[in-house]
């Protein structure tokens, strides 16, 4: 079952592609037109943040999560910026 949708805001991507990797479940990176990617997958990573990558970071997408612990984790990446 997948968990809510999570808005994020200015994340910082090395640290975003560091999560992903310890992620449990699948996280799809959904975007305003629709589009919605694996983000387990490495070339889903590439293609879906290079489209919204801007001066960074991360500038407006979503992202849904089957795992509660890795909705977690990218939760508190995305409000405070930590990643423990």
């Amino acid at each position: 079952m997948k968990t809510a949708v999570m808005s994020l805001h200015d994340i910082d991507v090395s640290e975003f592609l560091k999560i992903l990797d310890t992620c449990k479940g699948n996280v799809y990176l959904v975007t305003h037109e629709g589009d919605k990617l694996n983000l387990m997958s490495k070339l889903s990573q590439l293609v879906g943040l290079s489209r919204l990558i801007e001066g960074g970071k991360i500038t407006e997408a979503y992202v849904i999560c089957d795992n509660r612990e890795d909705e977690s984790k990218l939760f508190r990446l995305n409000m405070f910026g930590e990643t423990a």
